[in-house]
């Protein structure tokens, strides 16, 4: 439901997006991330830990403050709103919820992975990511991943899963390039 939302209303707006460009403000919109930004402005951390009176201890907390578990929580919720009201009574509310992550995505770069991607293909190299380390308990784990372009360790990025860990290691690769380097074409022959 949130997906069929957001995309008809990117597809209505933004008609001079191509459908590669339209693909990526989706992801980033709909993805887990975002669904926790919502979920911590719509305050359903707070929310459960209300509902919880009285077994409201510090792992409740954790649970209540965590990415996922937010993200869950939205997610759960609009599908009961949309069992209940239907898709059309849902759809305006759900996409006005997620206007800041629309705008975001609109205004910063969201995906590196694939920036990175696109920019070693122009000069015929890839890039690899390499899991370092994950430390933590399970419900509050921190991955270190590394980008591997031409077997040297690029960036080195941290996140709270290993897809923000890559993440944050192709944003440090992309700005380690060397931009003479990075924005070559393989040479053609003629």
């Amino acid at each position: 439901m949130l997906e069929l939302a957001v995309a008809h209303t990117l597809y209505e707006r933004f008609t001079h997006f191509d459908e590669g460009q339209m693909a990526k403000l989706r992801s980033h919109v709909v993805s887990r991330a975002s669904c926790a930004v919502v979920a911590r402005e719509l305050g359903l951390g707070e929310r459960l830990l209300e509902r919880a009176a009285g077994n409201a201890g510090d792992e409740l907390a954790k649970l209540a403050t965590n990415r996922n578990v937010l993200a869950a929580v939205l997610e759960a919720a609009l599908a009961a709103l949309y069992l209940v009201h239907g898709f059309e009574k849902v759809a305006g509310p759900v996409v006005d919820a997620f206007e800041s992550r629309i705008q975001y995505a609109l205004f910063n770069q969201v995906d590196f992975k694939t920036e990175l991607q696109e920019t070693l293909a122009r000069s015929g190299r890839s890039v690899t990511y390499t899991l370092l380390d994950a430390e933590g308990p399970p419900h509050e784990r921190l991955f270190t991943a590394a980008a591997v372009v031409e077997g040297r360790e690029l960036g080195i990025g941290r996140g709270m899963s290993k897809k923000a860990a890559e993440q944050d290691a192709a944003r440090e690769a992309l700005g380690r390039l060397e931009p003479a380097v990075a924005g070559d074409a393989p040479a053609s022959r003629g």
